[in-house]
């Protein structure tokens, strides 16, 4: 039987993930965002598209699971960046701070090697819903 307290998110709009997980879990005044992948809403996947872009399509996904969960980038506790290739961690923090403001929450960035279908980059977090940061 289902856990009434945790509530599944997936943003109106955004094609439902391929595997067996939600985009975000919102439990105990949380949001845990799953890895996002650099996927177009529609689910095309930004394979050729250039680390910024698909920086930036990663960021707008976490964001929009933000906001289906009530929370928002100023509420994020801790962001957990992976990357196929560490080369990319300049230009990625460049991207990530002009996204964050002046937000600047628990990070790690982790090289991988190769990630799901040749993509760069995937991201995942936790941020606080409810009343309050």
């Amino acid at each position: 039987m289902p856990d009434a307290s945790i509530t599944y998110v997936d943003p109106d709009g955004r094609t439902r993930p391929g595997g067996h997980y939600s985009h975000g879990v919102v439990a105990n005044g949380f949001v845990f965002i799953s890895g996002q992948l650099p996927v177009t809403p529609s689910g095309e996947k930004l394979s050729n598209a250039s680390f910024a872009e698909q920086a930036q399509q990663v960021l707008a996904n976490v964001e929009s699971v933000l906001k289906a969960s009530g929370s928002s980038i100023d509420r994020l506790v801790q962001v957990r960046v992976y990357v196929d290739d560490i080369a990319n961690w300049d230009e990625f923090n460049a991207i990530y701070a002009r996204w964050a403001g002046a937000s600047r929450r628990s990070r790690a960035v982790v090289p991988t090697g190769a990630l799901h279908f040749g993509l760069k980059i995937e991201v995942e977090a936790v941020a606080t819903v409810g009343a309050g940061t």
